[in-house]
């Protein structure tokens, strides 16, 4: 027995895994999928929390610390850049460690920014330093890309949809818990108790790390392929499904970031008054997710993401409209509603990522290839992309708080962000429709788009 193979060996390992086989799903598959499942949610919840902690670390820096708005903007779009560059590592990490592995080691990690936060958040701290320690929070980001590659490996496809989005959005509810948390400590201990927040997070990432140690498995099939990743980034899709994932996840997770700030400089909100409104849209949008999920399932990923960019850019209509005249009913408003479309639309994209590559694999298969072997190149490639996909589509957090700096710095007002993301939405509809929605044309199966209305 090679070495390798004896590391994939023990008590925790599962040497077999068919989810496509009825059979097997329904008597073995079912119940251990869905117990991982419920901790992988925990740990990503946990690790989005962590990744979004300077959103509401901001709320508690006053005039004191000497930062400016622009200088805040900056501040929390560097968890969103370092996260986005650690999904890639994190995604090749499962299949080299071992999902419920990775997810221990993963998690304990986040002790570290959560640890160096608590120490430094003070007045008098540089700039600089309160830039790296932010900086350490993007490890939370990680975890989304890892914890999606592992959980899409557990679910037959027909069953996709609904659990990466639930998957994907007990993860992200972990911004708005933060923001209400943040809330409470504001409320009743001040905006001078920063340290309360992370008094509360870093019991909770060992007890995190403790349920994936205990109840999660590793499935000895999944082997580190870096060839896969390889073919993935030459994949044309992937790059199509990143610009879409920019325009809903790095909607999503850079709103969540910005919304407190924006109201505090485009409307004078306190800090305790930003607080109380910052948490609900990220909190519909999570929840939403798995229902996006659930509509791809159900009339395909691509029909739902066209409408929904749609819907996209008619709420940032609505925004930049209320951006303009200032009015903050209509404004919050156009905000939630950008924050629901962009959860559904998180939920239809991650939907069509491994419909591509299941529609490729049935080319494949009528090319000759073996339908076990089609299957097994559809469920390495899809793991792949999603990690490709999940790292690029992190950036829009990045581009979306940038956008918001410019805007501060040169309009006094985030008006002119919000015009550049109605534009964004629109190619992202285009996109959508011209290479998604349209009738294959009659090409090789080798070139031929799949047809995603079924996807």
């Amino acid at each position: 027995m090679s070495t390798a193979t004896q590391a994939r060996t023990g008590s925790r390992w599962i040497q077999e895994w068919d989810p496509e086989n009825v059979s097997f799903w329904e008597r073995t598959g079912k119940k251990i999928a869905n117990r991982n499942l419920i901790f992988s949610i925990f740990s990503e919840h946990i690790g989005f929390s962590i990744w979004s902690l300077w959103s509401v670390m901001v709320l508690f820096m006053g005039k004191p610390y000497g930062i400016d708005p622009a200088g805040k903007f900056f501040l929390v779009a560097m968890p969103t850049l370092v996260g986005a560059f650690v999904r890639i590592p994190y995604t090749v990490a499962v299949a080299r460690f071992g999902g419920r592995n990775w997810t221990v080691i993963a998690a304990l990690m986040l002790l570290v920014p959560a640890i160096a936060a608590a120490y430094v958040m003070h007045p008098g701290t540089s700039y600089t330093t309160f830039m790296v320690v932010a900086a350490l929070t993007g490890v939370g980001g990680g975890n989304f890309a890892s914890s999606m590659t592992n959980i899409n490996a557990y679910f037959p496809m027909r069953r996709k949809g609904w659990a990466l989005g639930l998957n994907a959005g007990g993860g992200n509810i972990g911004v708005p818990v933060i923001q209400l948390i943040a809330l409470a400590v504001i409320t009743w201990a001040g905006a001078n108790s920063p340290r309360l927040v992370l008094g509360i997070y870093i019991p909770l990432i060992v007890v995190s790390a403790t349920c994936a140690a205990l109840f999660m498995d590793n499935l000895a099939p999944m082997k580190a392929d870096t060839g896969s990743l390889a073919a993935i980034v030459r994949e044309k899709h992937t790059w199509l499904m990143s610009v879409l994932y920019i325009g809903t996840f790095g909607s999503f997770i850079g709103f969540s970031f910005a919304f407190g700030l924006v109201l505090q400089n485009q409307f004078g909100r306190t800090p305790l008054q930003a607080a109380q409104l910052t948490f609900i849209g990220p909190l519909l949008g999570s929840l939403i997710r798995p229902v996006g999920g659930w509509l791809a399932d159900r009339w395909g990923g691509a029909r739902i993401t066209f409408w929904n960019f749609v819907a996209m850019a008619a709420a940032a209509g609505v925004v930049t409209y209320a951006s303009s005249v200032k009015s903050l009913p209509i404004f919050l408003t156009g905000f939630i509603g950008l924050f629901v479309f962009a959860g559904i639309g998180n939920g239809s994209t991650y939907k069509m990522i491994p419909g591509i590559f299941d529609a490729k694999a049935q080319d494949r298969i009528a090319a000759g290839e073996s339908t076990e072997d089609a299957a097994a190149w559809s469920r390495k490639m899809s793991g792949a992309a999603i990690g490709v996909i999940g790292a690029v589509g992190a950036l829009g957090g990045l581009f979306i708080n940038l956008a918001f700096r410019q805007s501060f710095l040169v309009a006094k007002s985030g008006t002119p962000a919000f015009v550049s993301f109605l534009a964004a939405y629109a190619v992202c509809f285009v996109l959508t429709g011209v290479v998604y929605l349209r009738r294959p044309a009659a090409a090789p199966a080798a070139e031929r788009t799949p047809a995603l209305a079924q996807v």
